[in-house]
């Protein structure tokens, strides 16, 4: 692996008029995000992953038992958001040399875009090297999605990876702001977008009772709930709101605005576009395997 003083190189990147990078993004790379773009590697089927070693120092870790305890809490994470981890992360040891000729066995783990992506997002974001990661892969999402060349299906799976870290996020904004009954803050939420509560959605959508939304939405309707729920998050911070009465209004007033935006353009109200098909048989079927240890 190549040592933190190769990688103090600046890349300049050029970035077309609508902000969206030409070759990445529009700012110079700085050092963290150059190795991590550097540590990147290409399963033979053509995923990128990276390796945990290659990225315990890119993140500032000192300690492998410290970065063993953030990919613990990664993989929970992966859980919690109902994706099988056996998707994302892949054991392995591998030899390294200890001086003298004398050689150890270490675990090293396989890890895809999204594990990588949840490592950074449960580490010490005070960390100016675990900031920049959360950016490089907040970033590396938000680029795919864009990207003119992904299916309908790529979309929604990177899209519905979005709401999943994002619902966390305005759970805890939620939280701050002093919200105690989540399900009725959420519930305004989906009343000021689609007009109706989440039950009422499903029925009118033909979805069973225990199905989950967001799992048989197609790209449009994920894309119009991540800016809900990314704006409610900064609105309830930016504002300071206080009080679960004031929090359930903003996240109504947002959801509104975005219905209002969606119908004022032509385009269909979320409520009457059609269900897709269960993103988690898409994804399963679509998941590029990560490369064996053998």
């Amino acid at each position: 692996m190549k040592s933190r003083r190769q990688y103090e190189s600046m890349k300049s990147e050029k970035f077309d008029k609508t902000g969206i990078k030409t070759s990445y993004c529009n700012m110079n790379l700085s050092p963290t995000i150059t190795a991590l773009e550097d540590a990147k590697r290409i399963s033979p089927t053509g995923g990128e992953y990276w390796m945990a070693r290659d990225l315990q120092p890119i993140l500032g870790y000192a300690s492998w038992e410290n970065f063993a305890g953030g990919i613990k809490r990664a993989i929970a994470s992966c859980e919690k958001g109902k994706q099988d981890p056996n998707d994302h992360f892949h054991e392995t040891t591998k030899m390294v040399e200890i001086g003298s000729g004398a050689w150890r066995k270490v675990t090293d783990w396989f890890l895809t875009r999204y594990a990588s992506y949840l490592i950074a997002m449960n580490g010490d974001c005070s960390i100016a090297e675990v900031a920049d990661a959360q950016r490089y892969f907040a970033i590396q999402t938000r680029l795919r999605e864009l990207d003119t060349a992904l299916t309908e299906e790529e979309r929604r799976i990177m899209l519905r990876e979005r709401l999943t870290e994002g619902t966390k996020k305005l759970n805890s904004a939620a939280k701050d702001a002093g919200v105690i009954t989540y399900a009725f803050f959420h519930h305004q939420g989906y009343m000021g977008l689609y007009g109706m509560g989440l039950s009422a959605i499903k029925k009118q959508k033909g979805l069973a009772a225990k199905e989950n939304l967001y799992d048989r939405s197609g790209s449009a309707e994920l894309a119009a709930n991540d800016f809900r729920i990314t704006q409610t998050e900064e609105s309830l911070r930016k504002n300071k709101i206080v009080g679960e009465k004031a929090a359930q209004d903003e996240h109504f007033r947002i959801g509104r605005k975005i219905r209002k935006t969606i119908t004022e353009i032509g385009n269909t109200p979320p409520e009457n576009l059609p269900p897709a098909p269960d993103i988690r048989k898409i994804e399963a079927s679509k998941t590029k395997k990560l490369p064996s240890s053998n």
